[in-house]
């Protein structure tokens, strides 16, 4: 068989995307096949969107290159050019120069603006989609790099890190690259190896907080409440007080064997109750009941405390100890 043929290079590229690591893997790749074309230490010139100007990029996309076939001019930030240096780039992707590659590089870039319609006209592979993976992708996405790094990590050990380090993929593959360097043995990396290796720089999302409470994880309650510091009190407990709600009628319906029409009685997305179902049975009726009454008067003891952050705190606690002698 013979092997596969390479797709021609094109005059310019559009890297846009908020996923920075896979931004930067498109450029090593793409800088890679130029380099195989001829030397790039002369025929290269990089610049940044905030402080180039269209003329200076024009011109240096112009320059034949020497000793090669090909030169490479690379812009990061594309995105931060000043609406007239944009055009300026417009006007010269009408008649590009065939021995330049011209890679743009944007965090944020419109399919509207007529700089990615410019680009979008040289071919369909000229825009390249760097958009960040979902969220739930990311945990087979950090063992996936952990392999890379001739490591493995459990699923937990995966999923503390995100917890710990964010959704940033070039943080989390930097993470994981420290930790293969510091592991030891032949076993997985554990979730254990990973709290001692990683420092939290993530702020903990409302939703995962509320997530822990609903799963009546109380430890983990304690753990996201450190690091929650732009949201209030007052908020959370708002929060926390629908999830009851929903899990209210979670109960009720999973007791006439109808929690699948959950999602049409609280009108929403199936896939935002699929866990509402084990949730509700964590709690009993008269816990859920007790919860209500419970947080109608801490919110009162909130508006007209100064420290409502204990007040919260001291809520959740009451509400996710089990309760002696409820079954």
């Amino acid at each position: 068989m013979s092997p596969k043929t390479r797709a021609p290079l094109l005059p310019a590229y559009l890297i846009a995307g908020e996923d920075s690591l896979k931004r930067e893997a498109v450029l090593s790749r793409l800088r890679a096949r130029l380099a195989q074309e001829g030397d790039l230490s002369c025929n290269s010139a990089s610049f940044k969107g905030e402080e180039a100007t269209g003329d200076e990029i024009v011109t240096s996309c112009n320059t034949i290159p020497f000793a090669s076939n090909w030169r490479m001019v690379s812009v990061s930030h594309v995105d931060k050019l000043k609406k007239a240096d944009e055009m300026k780039l417009v006007e010269y992707l009408k008649a590009p120069t065939t021995t330049t590659v011209l890679a743009l590089e944007a965090q944020k870039m419109t399919r509207s603006s007529p700089l990615c319609k410019a680009v979008a006209a040289l071919g369909p592979q000229a825009v390249i989609d760097c958009s960040p993976p979902r969220r739930n992708e990311l945990p087979s996405m950090i063992r996936s790099m952990a392999r890379n790094y001739g490591i493995n990590f459990t699923a937990r050990a995966a999923q503390t890190l995100l917890e710990l380090a964010g959704e940033d993929t070039v943080r989390l593959d930097n993470e994981v690259r420290k930790i293969s360097l510091a592991h030891r043995g032949t076993d997985d990396v554990n979730e254990n190896e990973v709290y001692a290796l990683v420092a939290r720089t993530a702020e903990i999302k409302p939703w995962e907080f509320v997530n822990a409470f609903s799963a009546r994880d109380l430890n983990k309650c304690l753990l996201y409440l450190q690091h929650m510091e732009s949201i209030s009190p007052h908020a959370l407990m708002a929060m926390c007080t629908t999830r009851l709600r929903e899990l209210v009628a979670a109960k009720s319906l999973d007791a006439r064997g109808n929690l699948s029409s959950l999602a049409a009685v609280l009108k929403t997305q199936d896939w935002r109750v699929k866990n509402h179902g084990a949730w509700a049975r964590l709690f009993t009726s008269r816990e859920l009941e007790q919860a209500f009454s419970s947080a109608r008067d801490a919110e009162q003891r909130m508006k007209s405390s100064s420290d409502a952050d204990q007040i919260f705190l001291e809520w959740v606690i009451e509400v996710l100890r089990p309760q002696a002698g409820d079954k």
